[in-house]
């Protein structure tokens, strides 16, 4: 038998039947945020931030605007001892900010516990024990009386402790630790019976904490388990619910945000994820899922670049470049339909109405990211891409026909570097393959308007002067027809587009050409400080390669004779 087998596994046992309603309901408001960096995230660390660490982070949570904040398993850790004498010692809490701290339910950590806390205005006093059949049945060899007794006995102490700081605003919070995997019935219960000991009011409230402590189950059954909850606790409206979601199977977010549409009220995560095994529950992206919703998250995200850099230097975890709503590689597009969609997009996108850019669920400059890495081009890219970024950082327009004919140059460029290609090398990817500057050159022109506008051009073939004149509907038909009188050679032009570059550059102003000369279809492209000038250029470069082309051919054919 492979080791690889799925025999070995059950799934995860079904809430029973009740009035399921959370499928039905849409989010319109923030949930109470907690965070779990400094705790749940610190301890998943090889190496446990310091407390200098700690306080750097302290201040980047307050700064997002998170008013909950775990802050330590102070009885456990003499750093996180030390850390929590800081933070009250030091005054480091904003009077809107609540710290919580965790405890085991034994009498002696609790008693510590309340020790750390002395001096504080306002603290969560989290307690915790395990409760789920394996936890019960093969760790503590308990029934579900005696892990009752821990939790209720627990509950008492805390009561008790509490009772010596009558000047701190507490409040409780019980988690059945392993709710996920613990029977339903047996979590009322066991909570049932902590509350018993609160007494908990509307007026001071205990929070209720149903932790997905191991991800078994996908998040809709986490949010059944959750409205199950919700409709048989008796005091709902003297608790507050709780969800600290996992991502063992990769839906923590998933499973926090269907348990707000199954009545949770608060939700415990870190900023990024970091946490045990795969981690928690991601607060910056469930915040965004929010704002993307058009829900205020009640967080200022609007600067992750610098989330990201205390977390990485704080904890050594870098973030992944397609991490949600804010990895590095997010707002970036290297298909080619994918391109060409943001790009139309964007140019029917008008201040102020209701953002609809595809591909792009947010605009990007709300969380301090701007367009320079919205298009990127590499070899699996297409004409939007180029097109986009021509046109953001050199103000070129270009029209269809040159985006089909540039489009193989900048694929086979991509592909020799293989990297992506910068707008600047995109550019001169296109001027070493459209422009061409010799033999022919400009050297100066006159525009007379008579009947026809004519025109008298001088140019440079290399050491000779040229001097023709000709007549025509406009500057470009007159030069044509200068030139098919000078040479005998048919220019026609196919299509073509100009327009001006602005900036304070000499090259104020491009011109693309679409023309066939002699039965061959010629692109070409040119600048320079006026349109005209420009447009007369990019004939000349067409003209250029029409001649080196047929030079090249007759060379072929002589060398084959």
């Amino acid at each position: 038998m492979s080791a690889f087998d799925h025999r070995k596994y059950r799934p995860a046992p079904r809430v029973p039947a009740f009035n399921r309603q959370w499928p039905d309901r849409n989010l319109d408001h923030a949930p109470i945020w907690l965070s779990e960096d400094l705790r749940d995230g610190n301890q998943a660390l090889l190496e446990p931030m310091t407390v200098a660490q700690k306080q750097r982070f302290w201040h980047q949570i307050i700064k997002v605007g998170i008013k909950e904040v775990m802050v330590g398993f102070p009885s456990a850790s003499q750093p996180d001892y030390d850390f929590v004498r800081w933070l009250i010692e030091e005054e480091q809490i904003p009077d809107d900010v609540t710290i919580a701290v965790l405890v085991q339910c034994r009498e002696h950590l609790i008693e510590k516990t309340f020790e750390s806390l002395a001096g504080v205005k306002r603290a969560i006093v989290h307690l915790y024990n395990s409760t789920s059949t394996i936890q019960r049945e093969r760790v503590f060899e308990m029934d579900r009386d005696g892990i009752t007794d821990i939790a209720v006995q627990g509950a008492a102490w805390v009561k008790t402790y509490a009772a010596r700081y009558p000047d701190v605003n507490w409040r409780f919070q019980y988690s059945p630790e392993s709710f996920s995997s613990t029977e339903i019935d047996f979590s009322l219960a066991i909570c049932e019976a902590v509350m018993d000991v609160w007494q908990p009011t509307p007026d001071n409230k205990c929070i209720l904490n149903l932790p997905t402590t191991v991800e078994v189950a996908g998040p809709h059954h986490h949010a059944d388990q959750i409205e199950y909850f919700c409709q048989h606790i008796s005091r709902r409206d003297s608790v507050i619910i709780s969800v600290h979601t996992h991502n063992d199977r990769g839906g923590a977010v998933a499973s926090a945000e269907l348990a707000l549409l199954a009545g949770a009220d608060r939700v415990e995560g870190t900023l990024l994820g970091n946490g045990e095994r795969t981690g928690n529950m991601d607060i910056v992206t469930l915040a965004m899922n929010l704002y993307s919703q058009g829900i205020d998250p009640g967080l200022d995200l609007s600067n992750p670049d610098e989330i990201i850099q205390v977390v990485h230097e704080c904890t050594g975890i870098a973030i992944h470049p397609r991490h949600p709503w804010v990895g590095e590689m997010v707002y970036t597009a290297f298909s080619g339909s994918h391109q060409d969609a943001i790009r139309k997009s964007l140019k029917h996108q008008k201040p102020g109405e209701p953002w609809q850019v595809a591909y792009l669920p947010i605009d990007p400059h709300d969380i301090s990211r701007d367009y320079q890495a919205v298009i990127r081009v590499n070899s699996q890219s297409g004409k939007g891409g180029m097109a986009f970024l021509l046109e953001r950082d050199y103000g070129i327009n270009l029209p269809r026909w040159m985006m089909l004919a540039l489009a193989p140059y900048v694929q086979k460029e991509s592909e020799r570097r293989s990297s992506e290609l910068s707008s600047e090398v995109i550019r001169q990817v296109m001027f070493d393959n459209f422009t061409h500057d010799a033999p022919l050159a400009l050297a100066d022109y006159r525009l007379s308007k008579e009947q026809h506008e004519g025109i008298e051009v001088t140019l440079w073939q290399n050491a000779e002067t040229l001097r023709l004149s000709g007549t025509g509907n406009g500057a470009m038909s007159a030069f044509t027809d200068a030139w098919k009188k000078h040479s005998g050679s048919q220019v026609a032009i196919l299509d073509y587009s100009e327009h001006s570059l602005g900036g304070d550059s000499e090259a104020n102003a491009i011109a693309f050409v679409q023309l066939n000369i002699d039965g061959q279809r010629i692109c070409a492209v040119a600048e320079d400080s006026d349109t005209v000038s420009a447009s007369l250029k990019a004939l000349l470069s067409g003209i250029n390669f029409a001649q080196a082309h047929h030079a090249n051919k007759h060379e072929t054919t002589q060398i084959e004779a």
